[in-house]
């Protein structure tokens, strides 16, 4: 055991040491990693972490328990506490200054690819992305929790819709394993391909998605294919000089919040997949996020434009009108020559354009639209580049800090702040000869993110996107019922109703399992014309061989069938089926999954037929 004096000189900075006593007087109970981790954090100008500690023998495992967070946090960040501190410093040096972070830059429309629903390009596009995606590992961030949705729970346990009860993770699951299934069918020659899923948890749901993968099986997946990243949380920062923040309750922990979820490429970087990703022939990585229902009826042709065009980087987006508060994907170009494809906040592309010669700002053109489609945060990245550049950064993606000053003087905070990341800053750092592009989608088809309470989400005014469960569940309905009447069944107009003061397009709700459909040609194979819903009806198709021929369904239908038997479904079926009825979101007797959505399903009358044998069959009342 090395004696306090030659700890002391390892330390080799006794100014340091002198202005420091309460450290000095505690080294004796310190191993030599802990005294290079308290030598660093003075080189650092934290002095202040040490200033309350007690005489030697007085809360020395909490003065271990302390060194201990502050070695997690050095392992956890890359280049260590010391690069998140020097980052630290220049960011709020900048933010105090007012700097514009796009100082110098030429904001332009970049390349991407527009699609239209249904036409033969999306449908080539759609059979390209699904004999490509068996060389792909998907990417879920899952970091939050659904509090800010007023749902206790993890987000992934949140039923995407309460037709079926299906939860977000089991529609995911379920949607990768069918796209597994399909691809393996598509591709030459003998297919085994498992699909990997990487979810990113945090602190706040990691153990409950352990908890909701294994308490369901997995939901058909195989133990193997799903690895969970746990993502750590960052120092907070008292000032502009970067001090780190000791928690108020507890002066032996640094306060920590989220850094966001850029975090997942260092993840996956220090967790050496994407090595044994290419070892094993994978190309694509498609990262998404935790409550959009709708967006595995896009990525199959998102997929085939990433292919078919060759782009190392394409980010999935949205028509957007100008000025809309959902950032842009915007091209800028540098007088100095570089170039970059990235999202800009909605709040700084139109400043950023007027100030560079558009007098008009963000306007929208001859489309309707904004000429700077909307990023929806879904990334396909080509894995053999993504890892070359993972390679030289180990992950790390440029990052902003957001300080809540007291005054205009800008010297104290309100709060502790921190540094953040976003997963969609990753083309920063990307040379210009990068191929970064995007893909548009219709928003019904691809985008209705679940993330505002009701009462938020009743403030939002008419016209705008809600983003609620109750809004979320019907765009469900809206994109099935309207994929259906494009394939041409005859699907009755909606109604509008209001849930949670909400006013919302309400459609015949329609649910398919991924199996039975996963592109449009699939539900073009599967209905034929001449077949009718009405807009009281509900159904539920579970199984990969129904279909609908001559079907007129007014009331509630439930197909159940194993892969191998063939159902056709006919005829006029007619019952009293299920009614939505209004619940009010402050009633605490009702689930809380229930009253975010503003309404609860009455099943008062259903036909349900369930094939559990091979073999030929028809369903008609």
């Amino acid at each position: 055991m090395a004696s306090t004096a030659e700890k002391l000189s390892g330390l080799s900075i006794s100014d340091d040491c002198a202005s420091c006593p309460n450290l000095q007087k505690n080294l004796g109970i310190l191993s030599p990693d802990e005294v290079e981790l308290a030598k660093t954090l003075l080189h650092e100008g934290q002095s202040h972490l040490f200033d309350h500690w007690p005489d030697l023998g007085v809360d020395d495992d909490k003065k271990k328990g302390f060194l201990k967070q502050v070695a997690l946090l050095n392992s956890s960040y890359p280049g260590g506490l010391v690069q998140y501190i020097q980052n630290a410093r220049k960011l709020l040096a900048d933010s105090k200054a007012g700097k514009n972070p796009y100082d110098g830059f030429t904001p332009s429309v970049p390349s991407g690819e527009v699609l239209t629903f249904g036409d033969d390009s999306f449908t080539m596009l759609e059979d390209a992305g699904v004999r490509e995606v068996h060389k792909a590992a998907f990417v879920l961030v899952a970091g939050g929790l659904g509090e800010r949705l007023g749902y206790k729970g993890i987000k992934l346990a949140l039923p995407s819709e309460i037709t079926t009860g299906r939860c977000f993770l089991q529609h995911y699951i379920e949607s990768i394993l069918a796209l597994q299934e399909a691809s393996c069918r598509l591709a030459q020659g003998q297919c085994q391909a498992e699909i990997p899923l990487v979810i990113m948890t945090s602190d706040d749901t990691h153990a409950p998605t352990v908890k909701l993968l294994e308490s369901n099986s997995h939901f058909g997946m195989k133990p193997s294919q799903v690895k969970l990243l746990k993502q750590e949380k960052v120092a907070c920062l008292d000032d502009n000089d970067a001090r780190l923040a000791l928690d108020l309750n507890d002066k032996y922990k640094i306060q920590t919040k989220p850094h966001g979820h850029g975090d997942v490429h260092a993840l996956l970087y220090s967790s050496g997949l994407l090595n044994e990703w290419q070892n094993a022939g994978r190309k694509w990585v498609l990262f998404f996020q935790d409550t959009n229902g709708l967006l595995f009826k896009a990525i199959p042709a998102a997929l085939g434009v990433s292919s078919t065009k060759g782009y190392h980087v394409n980010s999935l987006a949205v028509p957007r009108k100008a000025k809309e508060a959902i950032g842009g994907i915007t091209k800028l170009t540098h007088t100095d020559g570089r170039t970059m494809v990235i999202n800009v906040e909605y709040n700084q592309l139109d400043p950023l354009l007027r100030a560079t010669g558009h007098a008009d700002g963000d306007v929208n053109c001859e489309t309707g639209f904004s000429p700077f489609p909307g990023n929806i945060n879904q990334l396909i990245l080509e894995l053999g580049p993504y890892t070359e550049e993972l390679t030289k950064t180990r992950g790390a993606i440029a990052e902003f800090v957001n300080p809540k000053y007291k005054d205009s003087s800008k010297t104290a905070f309100k709060s502790s702040t921190r540094l953040e990341c976003m997963m969609q800053d990753y083309p920063k750092t990307l040379a210009p000869s990068a191929k970064v592009g995007f893909t548009v989608i219709d928003t019904w088809l691809g985008y209705a993110p679940v993330k505002n309470n009701p009462e938020e989400a009743a403030k939002v005014p008419k016209g705008n996107p809600y983003h609620s469960a109750t809004s979320g569940e019907m765009a469900i309905y809206r994109a099935n019922s309207l994929i259906l009447r494009k394939a041409g069944i005859q699907i009755a107009d909606p109604m509008i109703d209001a849930f949670n003061g909400q006013e919302v397009e309400v459609w015949p709700r329609i649910t398919w399992s991924p199996k039975w459909a996963l592109t449009y040609a699939d539900v073009k194979r599967k209905v034929s014309e001449g077949s009718s819903i009405s807009q009281k009806s509900t159904m539920v198709i579970n199984g990969q061989n129904v279909f609908l021929d001559g079907l007129s369904l007014d009331g509630t239908l439930v197909v159940n069938a194993v892969d191998e038997a063939e159902v056709k479904v006919t005829g006029r079926i007619q019952n009293n089926g299920w009614a939505l009825k209004h619940v009010d979101y402050k009633d605490s007797s009702i689930p809380e999954e229930i009253r975010i959505r503003g309404f609860k399903i009455d099943k008062v009358e259903q036909l349900e037929m369930s094939y559990s044998e091979p073999g030929k069959f028809c369903c008609s009342s």
